[in-house]
This record gives structure tokens, C-alpha cells and sequence, in this order.
């Protein structure tokens, strides 16, 4: 009875034991939460087949992948804290900087490049940009479109936006009023950019406006403070980033309707694989080294802010712009993962 008795304890004991130890092991890890939006691109791929969960384990880290249906959305979940990692375009990033999120901008998701393009109707007499004057073009307001658009007529084309008339219209709105012949032109992005093609052609595009001036990107940025505290996070989530570009970039051509990496993509934020396809071969992703280069990460990505922070003071979205954006923007990762 009492060898009964011990051998009793002994495996309560050792019960105890294991629960602890499997307590301690499910605890181990540190929860990171991300946030991301519907983007396509290599970001996207990687999440979907495990690269950055598989990294993030092995140094320690679980990641709590979430979709926000807008920048805005990230940017109150990055301020709050409650989301350290997040997808923002360069005006969301701008304008959240100038608010006061203490935010880095460490890798560009994507140069919105040819995905977003200004395009004349069939019969509108437009031929080249110089050709606005006195006609009509929707855009959505306060958009990277908007923006480049402006940008365009001001800085690109010398047209005075004073000399033509532009219409605030979202996405769906543009192809109702092209199909009815209301409008002369439109600056947008798929799947409008795609219908409204079918009748018009593109004369001008953000990748063009942005070589001349400043490029319009989506792009990852971390809240400061929890960067400098999880650097050998931020190493490893970087190097995926890095090896998920370099794989794109070396191997578009296999990324087709029903290539694993697009069925990714189309399984985590919907659409389907023509679409994706398409959209991909519109957007341009910069590999590690020209992330850190002058063009993006080590001065281009910081006179972009600036740019669009001025932008949104005129279309009255935030008070002032701030004298430096450099503070936001950081290249010391995407230099570390091209080495």
C-alpha cells in the first residue's frame, strides 16, 4: 500500500512536472501581432506559404497575422500598440509620422509604379497630358493617385490643375461615369484601371511621374520603440523579405495563374489568378540593395513623405508638415539583409 502510495505521488509529481515544462514551452515564445492589407507581391506569397512564421519561431517569435481593410485602421492599431508591424502607404506613413506615431518605414513593400496610370478616353481628344487643359479627369481625392496626379501637372507636364476639371470619384465611380461618357480621363488603379482601359489608353503612369519626381509606394513600417527592443526579430522578418524579392524578381515568369506562390496569395486576400497575375506585372519590388539605395530607403522613400505630408496639408488632411521626415525612415535592416 504504501509503495502504492509512492509510486501515486511519483506520478503526480512528475504530472506536475511535465505540465509546467509544457506551460513554460507554450509561453516561450513572444506573440507579435502584424498587419497587412490586400496587397499583392512577395510579402504576401511568404506569408501565405510560412517563410516568416518559420523565421520568426526559430528566434523566438509567433506571429498574429491580421487583415485591415484600410491605412487607417493600421494606423490607429499602430499608435495604440496593439500592432507593432504594418502595412501603410507613403501618404498613410506621411500623415501618420506628422501625427505623432512614432513610427520606421524599413522596407517598400512595392513601387506603385504602372498600377496606377492616368488614362484618356477613346475620343477625347487627348492625346498627351498637355491635353487636360479644359477637360474633365476623376480621380479619388487624397489618394496616392491624386497625389500624383497634381504632382504630374505641377512639377511633370506645366498644366495648370486651375485649367481643368477635376472630379472626386471613387474606383467604382470613374468606370460608371466613363461608360456614360462624363468623364474625359481618369487617374485610378485595378480593377478600374483594367475596365476603363478597355476603352481608352494610358498616357502618363506613377512610375513615369515618380522617376521625374517622387515615387508612390506601399510600404512596412514598425513602431520605433519595439524595433530597437526586438532587433533579431526585425533581422530575421528582413530576411525573408530580402530572399522572398530576390526569389520574385529571379523567377517572375514562373509566378502564373496557378503557380503555388499566386494560389497564395489569392487563398490569403482574395481575387482571383488572372487578376493577380496582372496586377503583379504592374508593380515593381525593389531587392534588398536598391531598398537601401538613395532611390528608396536612404533618401527617396524620406523626400516622398515630405512630398506627400505638403500634399495632404493642401488637401487640408492634416494641419502642417513637419520640417524632417528622415526620423521615419530606417535602411539599417534592408542594408543588413542585402549583405
Amino acid at each position: 500500500m504504501m509503495l502504492f502510495k509512492s509510486i501515486q505521488r511519483m506520478t503526480a509529481t512528475a504530472g506536475l512536472l511535465a505540465g509546467l515544462l509544457a506551460s513554460t514551452a507554450a509561453y516561450a515564445e513572444t506573440n507579435l501581432v502584424v498587419g497587412y492589407q490586400q496587397i499583392v507581391g512577395p510579402f504576401v506569397a511568404a506569408i501565405a506559404d510560412g517563410r516568416f512564421d518559420a523565421a520568426a519561431k526559430e528566434v523566438g517569435y509567433t506571429i498574429d497575422w491580421r487583415q485591415f481593410s484600410s491605412a487607417g485602421d493600421i494606423t490607429t492599431a499602430l499608435a495604440s500598440g496593439d500592432v507593432p508591424i504594418g502595412v501603410l502607404g507613403s501618404t498613410g506613413t506621411a500623415a501618420a509620422a506628422t501625427r505623432g506615431v512614432e513610427l520606421q518605414l524599413f522596407w517598400i513593400l512595392d513601387n506603385i509604379g504602372k498600377s496606377e496610370a492616368l488614362v484618356a478616353r477613346d475620343g477625347s481628344g487627348i492625346e498627351t497630358p498637355a491635353d487636360l487643359k479644359g477637360k474633365k479627369v476623376a480621380v479619388p481625392f487624397v489618394s496616392t493617385s491624386h497625389f500624383h496626379l497634381l504632382v504630374g501637372m505641377s512639377k511633370v507636364w506645366n498644366v495648370d490643375p486651375r485649367e481643368v476639371e477635376i472630379l472626386n470619384l471613387k474606383p467604382p465611380q470613374i468606370v460608371a461615369a466613363w461608360q456614360r461618357g462624363d468623364i474625359d480621363a481618369a487617374y485610378v488603379w485595378p480593377p478600374a484601371l483594367s475596365e476603363i482601359l478597355k476603352t481608352g489608353k494610358a498616357i502618363s503612369d506613377s512610375e513615369v511621374i515618380g522617376a521625374a519626381s517622387v515615387p508612390t509606394f506601399d510600404g512596412l513600417v514598425v513602431d520605433k520603440a519595439w524595433a530597437a527592443e526586438n532587433p533579431k526579430l526585425m533581422e530575421a522578418f528582413t530576411k525573408v523579405l530580402a530572399e522572398s524579392y530576390a526569389d520574385y524578381n529571379a523567377n517572375k515568369a514562373k509566378w502564373t495563374v496557378d503557380s503555388p506562390e499566386v494560389q497564395g496569395i489569392v487563398k490569403l486576400i482574395g481575387g482571383d489568378g488572372p487578376s493577380t497575375v496582372e496586377a503583379l506585372g504592374l508593380l515593381s519590388f525593389p531587392n534588398a540593395d536598391e531598398q537601401a539605395s538613395d532611390t528608396w530607403l536612404g533618401g527617396g522613400a524620406t523626400r516622398a513623405l515630405s512630398e506627400s505630408a505638403k500634399f495632404l496639408v493642401e488637401q487640408k488632411q492634416i494641419g502642417k508638415s513637419l520640417d524632417d521626415y528622415a526620423p521615419f525612415v530606417n535602411a539599417d535592416f534592408a542594408a543588413a539583409a542585402a549583405k
